[in-house]
């Protein structure tokens, strides 16, 4: 009996994302099972049963009339949600130990980046200028957490075991060791008042769109020891008001800011951002999506979901993650 095959629709452009090397991988997990690069003008769209997907366009995914099961190969899921035409079949997000750990790596450089002051003293190496300044410790900074999912949970466990007056805020309530818990409305403010760095992490919804905005950052502790609040987003781009955290970092309101992502990818070469004294920025690679791992995840569900198992990682549309 033949399996049906896997089609694989990835658009991305940058160097992590070449189709022809996620083809690869999958080539090598999937055994007998045939693995489609689309577009393939040969193929059958009866026998793909599966998708494996990064940033399909709306409707791409619509002529797949024996379609099983959709597999997102990155976290955010929000572009998928967005296109009415999506099957109505299991959406499964990507949750390996490697894309956690990336995340993890992310949230940690760029917290002590800013709690160890690291932008004054490379301009401070760049103008020879040797005036280091007081330094504090871990525990004199309160770090909060936006989203306590697989991926938040891990990057507040490890803040935590360095020294970081750590909580977290999510819309459900939470309980993690170690850590206080806000959730709701109802406790976004008293969660927002105790942080100096403010870290995001959460899934893109109708909910959390453009959460990231004056009105919030007003609410952040500006008596720690940096002197202002910090914001890290590496989240999605279009939980940011992007005017406003610009407008924030020149007034003071936000000291400074770390992004990975941004409301238009690639960030066009005419936004403050690049050249803004106040903002690292990275080109949304802080949890860089790895094809061994991900594909031996996708093959291991699809094994497992044919032998009549179940899937991990659906995705609640209602919720939208």
């Amino acid at each position: 009996m033949n399996k049906g095959a896997l089609a694989l629709l990835i658009h991305g452009g940058a160097q992590n994302w070449s189709p022809e090397r996620w083809k690869s991988r999958f080539d090598d997990v999937c055994g007998d099972r045939r693995v489609l690069l689309l577009p393939d003008p040969a193929f059958d769209p009866a026998e793909v049963h599966y998708a494996a997907v990064w940033k399909p366009a709306p409707g791409e995914l619509a002529g797949f009339a024996n379609l099983r099961v959709i597999f997102n190969l990155g976290a955010g899921v929000d572009a998928l949600m967005a296109d009415s035409s999506l099957p109505e079949v299991p959406l499964v997000r990507v949750a390996v130990g490697d894309l956690t750990g990336r995340m993890t790596e992310y949230v940690v450089l760029h917290t002590l980046m800013h709690h160890r002051q690291e932008p004054y003293l490379r301009a401070s190496q760049r103008e020879k200028r040797w005036e280091p300044t007081y330094q504090w410790a871990a525990n004199a900074v309160s770090v909060g957490v936006m989203g306590l999912g697989t991926l938040g949970a891990d990057a507040v466990d490890v803040l935590r075991r360095i020294g970081f007056q750590v909580a977290g805020w999510s819309r459900s309530p939470r309980q993690i060791e170690g850590v206080e818990c806000f959730h709701g409305e109802g406790q976004l403010e008293a969660f927002l008042r105790r942080t100096d760095i403010l870290v995001c992490l959460l899934p893109l919804t109708p909910e959390t769109r453009q959460i990231l905005n004056r009105g919030l950052f007003a609410k952040l502790n500006r008596k720690g020891p940096m002197g202002a609040p910090v914001l890290i987003n590496a989240g999605r781009g279009g939980l940011q008001n992007e005017p406003d955290i610009l407008a924030c970092l020149d007034d003071g309101t936000l000291g400074a800011a770390s992004l990975d992502v941004f409301g238009h990818e690639p960030l066009p070469t005419d936004s403050r951002f690049w050249t803004h004294p106040k903002v690292v920025l990275t080109p949304h690679n802080a949890a860089d999506t790895d094809p061994d791992e991900i594909s031996k995840y996708v093959a291991r569900q699809i094994e497992r979901f044919e032998a009549g198992g179940a899937l991990e990682n659906v995705v609640d549309r209602k919720r939208g993650y």
